[in-house]
């Protein structure tokens, strides 16, 4: 099997959640491997930073301030990329968030936080990039960063319905193999599900798991992540990596 990305060069691909941690590692990758990439965030001035940090390098970096809990703004960052840029051929669904509750005494709109974004907005995004996929003829590639808790629950506190929303990517990545088989498509579906990663995420969401805990545990960085999904991108168009666990050596979660 040959690895190449030659055939995404100059192409656009839209990564969610992309102003840190693992969206930033794979926007830095794509740029450097030539492609139009666009930055969909909430803080999008910090993918404004990175994108002047790449200036130079073969692609380029565009961000676009997108909620993507939100429908609208979803809608609006997908009617940019089209207008501006031309057909998504690479969608990496990243965005994902954790809040502080449980479940026996749970605050609901956290949860509701949780499944908006973790499996709504996905579902969302992937839509808009089916249609134009679809419609540009195109055997795109989509890419759900999905999470080993989305296979198994870990023994860890403070997750709530976290495994729940990951539970459903592996689910929605099935799901979705058999709609475009189904439909006739040659669009790639490929669920990334990494074990524990040293990102921003605990801290951005207020977990009870502190920065202490997460020195203490074997964790990947969010650039092994970057290095697993160029992989999947790098396969030929006949081969599909359904699911890929990545795992640090040694982990006990």
């Amino acid at each position: 099997m040959v690895l190449s990305m030659d055939r995404w060069t100059g192409k656009v691909a839209v990564i969610t959640g992309a102003s840190a941690g693992i969206g930033a590692a794979i926007a830095k990758q794509l740029v450097e491997e030539g492609l139009q990439v666009v930055g969909l965030a909430r803080r999008s001035e910090r993918v404004e930073d990175l994108a002047k940090q790449l200036e130079g390098k073969k692609g380029k970096l565009h961000a676009v301030k997108t909620d993507i809990s939100k429908e609208e703004d979803i809608l609006k960052a997908f009617k940019w990329v089209s207008d501006n840029l031309g057909p998504v051929h690479i969608l990496i669904n990243n965005a994902g968030i954790i809040q502080q509750t449980n479940l026996t005494e749970g605050d609901t709109e956290k949860w509701k936080k949780i499944f908006d974004t973790n499996v709504l907005g996905l579902c969302i995004a992937t839509r808009e990039a089916v249609k134009i996929m679809k419609a540009n003829k195109i055997d795109g590639h989509i890419v759900h960063i999905n999470s080993v808790a989305g296979h198994k629950v870990p023994n860890f506190p403070g997750l709530n319905v976290y495994p729940a929303s990951k539970y459903a990517v592996t689910a929605l990545t099935e799901t979705l193999r058999q709609e475009l088989n189904h439909l006739g498509l040659k669009i790639k579906i490929t669920s990334v599900s990494p074990g524990l990663v040293g990102t921003e995420i605990f801290e951005a969401n207020n977990s009870s798991i502190t920065a202490e805990q997460l020195q203490k545990m074997n964790s990947l960085e969010s650039e092994d992540i970057a290095d697993s999904v160029l992989y999947v991108l790098s396969t030929p168009p006949h081969v599909q990596v359904h699911e890929l666990t990545i795992k640090p050596v040694g982990e006990t979660v």
